[in-house]
């Protein structure tokens, strides 16, 4: 089945661009700069791959207007190359509805209730009190266990386990005693949460993910953790429980939080940094030591360990 094609004009006025060359060249896909061929539109966003640009054999190719002098073939100018990608990108997409026409056979309890508009995969499980608003999609073997409410046009991607019991026990002489988590997980309009993630409801009060965050695969958030708005986790990142994050997080692959901290708006956590104080201004946090011999590693150590008690 041959796919969708547009012409040239069409995406410019998609993206709202400036169209440069022939504006009824006709593109069938999108390729990177350097591997393109004829029929397919391209983007420069990243400069290192300036020097594909006299060379590519793109139809098209979406460029800002720093680099439109250098153009070789037809193109369109715009200020975000790599957004109007993304908005290009959604035209080509074939399946957006992959449970369409099919038997899907998944579980909603009773007591849920879920947007007729709401697309569900196979295998889903959406338990006791959970709401799932408009246009929202809940992608195959996932799990709302409870008290989860989901806005309007979020997408839960494939495994993701929502509204988990969080990690929460009493101590006793004889062992540990299950506090029962009976708070809520909220989760706002327009997240996406990747495949494989598991976030818990909260303890007594709520478990907060707000309007436009967005978390890769393998993303662990625990019970009574508020993420504000647009924030973006990578993969493999975990943050502990009762944590209070500000708007517009940016958080790099196998970070992490410590539990019961608050960190101000508008902060960058680099790879592999764990953080464990509050955080009280903007700022890009960075805390990785490279990988070394074992026996260079032991110096370094000593040196650190020097440098914080002076």
């Amino acid at each position: 089945m041959s796919g969708p094609s547009y012409s040239l004009k069409d995406l410019a006025d998609k993206v709202n661009g400036k169209l440069v060359g022939d504006d009824k060249i006709i593109i069938n896909s999108i390729a990177t700069i350097q591997n393109a061929s004829s029929g397919c539109i391209s983007f420069l966003a990243n400069p290192k791959y300036k020097k594909f640009l006299s060379s590519s054999s793109a139809s098209a190719i979406i460029v800002s207007p720093e680099f439109s002098k250098d153009l070789k073939t037809s193109g369109i100018i715009v200020d975000d190359p790599y957004v109007a990608y993304a908005i290009i990108s959604s035209l080509f997409n074939l399946h957006k509805n992959p449970y369409a026409d099919k038997a899907i056979s998944y579980f909603v309890h009773e007591t849920a209730q879920v947007d007729d508009s709401v697309l569900i995969g196979p295998n889903v499980y959406i338990g006791p009190k959970c709401i799932i608003e408009e246009n929202s999609i809940i992608h195959a073997n996932s799990s709302l266990v409870m008290n989860v409410e989901i806005g309007k046009n979020s997408i839960i991607h494939f495994n993701s386990i929502l509204g988990s019991d969080g990690f929460g026990y009493a101590s006793d002489k004889g062992g540990y005693i299950k506090i029962e988590q009976l708070g809520k997980l909220i989760i706002g309009d327009n997240v996406e949460i990747g495949a494989g993630c598991t976030i818990d409801r909260g303890a007594i009060e709520n478990t907060e993910i707000h309007n436009g965050v967005k978390l890769d695969n393998q993303v662990h958030i625990a019970h009574n953790v508020i993420l504000g708005e647009n924030s973006a986790i990578a993969a493999s990142c975990a943050i502990a429980g009762s944590t209070t994050i500000g708007k517009n997080l940016q958080m790099g692959g196998l970070s992490g939080i410590l539990g019961h901290l608050n960190i101000s708006d508008n902060v960058l956590i680099g790879a592999h940094t764990l953080i464990t104080k509050s955080i009280d201004k903007p700022g890009d946090y960075v805390g990785i030591m490279p990988a070394q011999e074992h026996k260079d590693w032991a110096k370094s150590s000593v040196f650190i360990k020097r440098r914080k008690t002076k």
